[in-house]
């Protein structure tokens, strides 16, 4: 398949960006969304002769001094894969004039989300007015505008949901660095792996999570826990983590749904804020289980062994135990082994937040 070059540029003025609103043109893919200003490669142009060209055609304004910051490879279903130069431009003369294309626009740079924006290039403008030196970045769309995979200098990063109190997506999806410094409510997945011996008692296995994790480093935490990827459905990305994190392969049928939790936190590590608002499905594996036999991810779990449930309970609410555990989830484990129990309807909370 062919491909397409391109040129985007974000004029700065203050603390402003100068966009275009894709209104004017019919078939154009970028239809009613906020970009910056830019086009195709015509002729022999180099990267910067197409920038100057696009920017005079587009605004009546001719560069005086702009920055190269990287490169973005789109991969939309249904459309040649376009290598994009990426600008800002911080020096302009002339007066700016009307877009065949669009309306341009004077926005301020902390009002820009508000905008009808790719979700991908909400990723971008983060890295641009971070100072991020040249990057690479690949975004890939379906055919339906949604945004599912991306890679940041050859790094697959990992995209969430962003959902709904009620858990159901919104259609919009972002960067798991962009959603934890922000906020956002978003899905993940905890597993308990339980053992209900003879006398009533209750074991749980629970993790050390690894001293190198950009959460929490070095805490107990549930046996086996993550976030969903985007698209991704609830079981699936349970049996996916449990898997992943401990190396069992639940089979069809024995992974418990208990109900949902949703629980909010705002924490730093790293010298960098943490602010985690999560709607969990919570399960319980119930086959028996030696610690031993178990293969563990070495990159997110230290360690893991049988906990006696009442001694860990305690050791939350007394604070005497280092860990990330929920205590209104840690309490549905018990709940969830008592005769009769359904999670017809179970959703507990730790902290909870409303979007504002």
């Amino acid at each position: 398949m062919k491909s397409q070059l391109t040129t985007l540029c974000y004029i700065e003025k203050g603390e402003k960006y100068l966009m275009l609103h894709r209104v004017s043109k019919k078939n154009d893919i970028n239809k009613d969304k906020w970009i910056g200003v830019g086009g195709h490669f015509e002729g022999e142009e180099s990267p910067e002769e197409c920038l100057l060209r696009e920017v005079y055609e587009e605004t009546g304004l001719t560069l005086t001094s702009y920055q190269f910051r990287g490169i973005v490879t789109f991969c939309s279903e249904g459309y040649l894969v376009e290598y994009m130069c990426l600008y800002t431009a911080d020096g302009f003369e002339g007066e700016l004039k009307e877009c065949e294309e669009g309306n341009l626009e004077w926005v301020e740079k902390d009002k820009m989300e508000e905008l009808n924006l790719w979700d991908g290039d909400i990723l971008f403008l983060d890295l641009l007015n971070r100072n991020v030196p040249f990057f690479s970045l690949k975004l890939c769309y379906r055919k339906n505008g949604s945004w599912h995979r991306a890679l940041l200098d050859g790094r697959e990063l990992e995209l969430f949901d962003l959902v709904r109190e009620d858990g159901s997506p919104t259609g919009h999806v972002m960067e798991r660095c962009m959603v934890h410094k922000r906020g956002e409510l978003h899905r993940t997945v905890h597993i308990w792996v339980v053992n209900k011996k003879a006398d009533g008692s209750v074991e749980v296995l629970l993790q050390k999570r690894s001293q190198a994790k950009d959460a929490y480093p070095g805490c107990y935490d549930v046996s086996a826990a993550g976030h969903m990827l985007a698209g991704e459905e609830f079981e699936a990305a349970a049996s996916r983590e449990l898997f992943e994190e401990l190396g069992i392969d639940a089979q069809e049928g024995e992974l418990r749904f208990i109900g949902y939790h949703e629980g909010y936190v705002e924490a730093a590590f790293w010298g960098q804020p943490f602010k985690d608002w999560e709607i969990s499905a919570v399960y319980l594996y119930e086959k028996p289980v030696k610690p031993e036999n178990l293969v563990i991810q070495k990159s997110e779990v230290e360690e893991v062994s049988f906990w006696d449930y009442d001694k860990v309970f305690a050791g939350i609410l007394e604070g005497t135990l280092k860990t990330c555990i929920y205590p209104e989830e840690f309490k549905l484990i018990k709940k969830a082994l008592e005769p009769g129990f359904s999670a017809q309807g179970v959703r507990v909370a730790d902290c909870p937040r409303t979007k504002t």
